[in-house]
């Protein structure tokens, strides 16, 4: 018990000092403790790694790619890394840069969307900590059951809001109820109007952009991809955004038998700012119809990806 009281002071003391940008003297006063033992105090916040302080390298961008991105898809922002020397450099360029500038437009927002996914969970856990206890994590669809992932059933909503010392809302039902009905009176029940109502709100959204096979690997989908998926030819899925399948030239292909269970494909794409993060050219396709449907407002991408959907591009026109 006592360890975990000191724990809590040395957290508060470090948020004081790095966050809130409180003084030494200033700090001294607030807890009444000696100047000595305040500095002593966030050396051990630091030695015990309860604190860890990270310096972002500029990452290099191809601005010519950007600007020609922008024309070509009429976006607000496209960012593309330069390639690094090896995959994991690359990967680990873009989640960095991803985070740094999400948290970047966070800073203006008040509601934020967020899905699921291993890459909007690494970017989660790139975020530099902060207090903002005006700010609101709003999980926009169901839980995708994919028990076996690396982040467990634990929301990235709620991971997320913990970065920030902020609120959270959840939508804690399966990802696709096949049943019309249910889908439709469960949003009124009381315990998901908290998020249902908030969804119209939000300024931001961040997701990554998968495909047909992450779908695949969750069984109890896998079992039912064509009533999930009613009326849609599975061949012409490219990408999967938002938990709604689409084409090559970026159409929703299920609006009217959509199952998802969570925010509308209208009430996302009012959404102001919608990014995307793609870290594998193998996401190239998909990327392009996004592209194409204005499913997206900005990305977040290196030149390898981007090269590649030039390339499809020329070959889907």
């Amino acid at each position: 018990m006592e360890n975990m009281k000191h724990q809590e002071q040395l957290a508060n003391i470090a948020r004081d000092y790095y966050l809130s940008d409180l003084t030494i003297a200033q700090i001294s006063s607030k807890y009444n403790i000696s100047r000595y033992l305040i500095t002593k105090q966030l050396d051990e916040a630091l030695a015990s790694g309860l604190v860890k302080i990270s310096i972002n390298t500029p990452i290099n961008r191809n601005f010519e790619l950007e600007a020609r991105f922008k024309r070509l898809f009429d976006l607000r922002n496209a960012f593309i890394i330069k390639d690094a020397d090896t995959t994991n450099d690359d990967y680990e360029n873009i989640i960095n840069f991803a985070a740094q500038n999400i948290q970047d437009r966070i800073r203006t927002c008040r509601t934020v969307g967020v899905s699921w996914g291993g890459t909007v969970m690494n970017v989660i856990n790139h975020f530099q900590a902060e207090v903002r206890d005006d700010l609101t994590f709003n999980q926009i669809m169901g839980h995708n059951l994919k028990h076996n992932y690396a982040s467990g059933s634990t929301p990235l909503v709620q991971k997320a809001a913990a970065r920030y010392s902020a609120q959270y809302q959840t939508v804690p039902a399966p990802l696709y109820i096949l049943n019309n009905d249910v889908r439709t009176e469960l949003a009124k029940e009381p315990a998901f109007i908290p998020a249902f109502s908030t969804m119209s709100k939000m300024d931001m959204i961040f997701a990554g952009i998968g495909t047909l096979a992450s779908v695949d690997t969750i069984p109890v989908w896998k079992q039912h991809l064509s009533e999930i998926f009613e009326g849609v030819d599975l061949s012409q899925i490219v990408g999967m955004l938002y938990g709604r399948p689409f084409d090559i030239q970026g159409n929703i292909l299920n609006p009217t038998t959509d199952k998802l269970f969570g925010a509308s494909i209208d009430t996302l794409l009012a959404v102001p700012t919608r990014i995307a993060i793609v870290k594998s050219k193998f996401k190239a396709r998909p990327l392009l119809g996004a592209l194409r449907g204005k499913l997206i407002t900005d990305f977040v991408t290196n030149e390898s990806v981007a090269n590649r959907v030039l390339m499809e591009m020329e070959t889907t026109s």
